[in-house]
């Protein structure tokens, strides 16, 4: 089993009060702040430079919807629909996404620290040239996902589905994949001297320095 990484877990009161998402928008500054969302849809919303602090969302969609250059602090995302949303440059910081559809979730040049995806639905995301630290991904599926030219410092996979994901550019040193599944990555040599295998990726892996194994 690989060592998972230690990570700060998001700092929410417990008596938060119920919120609409869309009360933001009467604010001088779009914020949403100390309070849950819970039953409801945000579908289709572009705003800019939104701040989410110490809040929970539950049961939200918020499909095809465009945040950039958001601030996210102390959030958790439980059973929720980012399916096709952009974050892009935005700051992920203590948060948790559980259970969470996050198909197409563009996350491209973000900065995110101490975050945990927990089964979770990351087919088609893009994570390139974003900046992860203390990152924990567990029982999620990123099938198809790019990470390309992404800074991973202190990141964990654990049983994840990483078929055809884009590791180009990416330094996988001290990242621990061991529990993975794959049949194909796009990932180089290069990038992957001091990365963590199991025994069998190790064999596959063998093919690309032409080697032929055998029994």
């Amino acid at each position: 089993m690989p060592k998972k990484r230690m990570i700060e877990n998001p700092k929410i009161l417990t008596d938060l009060q119920s919120a609409n998402f869309h009360d933001a928008f009467y604010e001088e500054e779009l914020e949403i702040v100390n309070c849950s969302v819970e039953n409801s849809q945000v579908e289709n919303e572009s705003i800019e430079r939104l701040i989410l602090s110490k809040v929970i969302f539950k049961n939200v969609s918020f499909v095809n919807s465009s945040f950039m250059n958001i601030d996210i602090t102390d959030v958790i995302f439980d059973n929720c629909n980012l399916s096709n949303v952009r974050l892009c440059e935005g700051i992920i910081h203590r948060a948790e996404f559980k259970n969470c559809k996050l198909l197409g979730l563009d996350v491209s040049d973000a900065n995110l620290g101490n975050v945990l995806f927990n089964n979770c639905d990351l087919k088609l995301s893009n994570f390139a040239e974003a900046r992860l630290k203390q990152v924990n991904l567990e029982q999620s599926t990123l099938r198809s996902a790019n990470f390309f030219d992404t800074k991973l410092n202190k990141v964990s996979f654990n049983r994840c589905d990483l078929n055809d994901i884009d590791f180009s550019h990416t330094i996988l040193k001290g990242i621990d994949i061991s529990t993975c599944t794959f049949e194909q990555i796009n990932v180089s040599l290069e990038s992957l001297v001091g990365c963590e295998v199991s025994s069998e990726q190790a064999i596959g892996f063998s093919k690309l320095l032409g080697l032929k194994i055998k029994d």
